[in-house]
Formats: C-alpha cells, sequence, structure tokens
C-alpha cells in the first residue's frame, strides 16, 4: 500500500511539472451573433419624445 502510495505521489508531481512550460493550445473563438427583436422598435422613442413634447407645451 506504501509503495502504491509513493507511485501516485511521484506521478502527480511529473504529471503537473510536464505542463509547467506555458504553452497553451490556440483555442478558436465562437462568433455570437445576436440579432434584433424586431424592425419597428426604432419608432417608441421619437414617439414618445413627441408625446413628452406635446404634454410639456400645453397649457
Amino acid at each position: 500500500m506504501k509503495k502504491a502510495l509513493i507511485a501516485a505521489a511521484a506521478v502527480a508531481v511529473i504529471s503537473t511539472s510536464a505542463n509547467a512550460s506555458g504553452y497553451v493550445p490556440a483555442v478558436p473563438q465562437e462568433v455570437v451573433v445576436v440579432d434584433t427583436a424586431s424592425s419597428n422598435q426604432g419608432i417608441f422613442v421619437p414617439a414618445f419624445a413627441l408625446i413628452l413634447f406635446i404634454l410639456a407645451t400645453h397649457h
């Protein structure tokens, strides 16, 4: 049992030092495409601004 523990510890030490060179494999980046929900959202801000302008100038 003691020999197996020593062998496992030796393998653990050797395997961690094998990757200590700093080499990082190149991983391709994922491309994320984000689409808009709908094309009618461009009218909301001007319409809201117009409503606020009318309410501000209305006496």
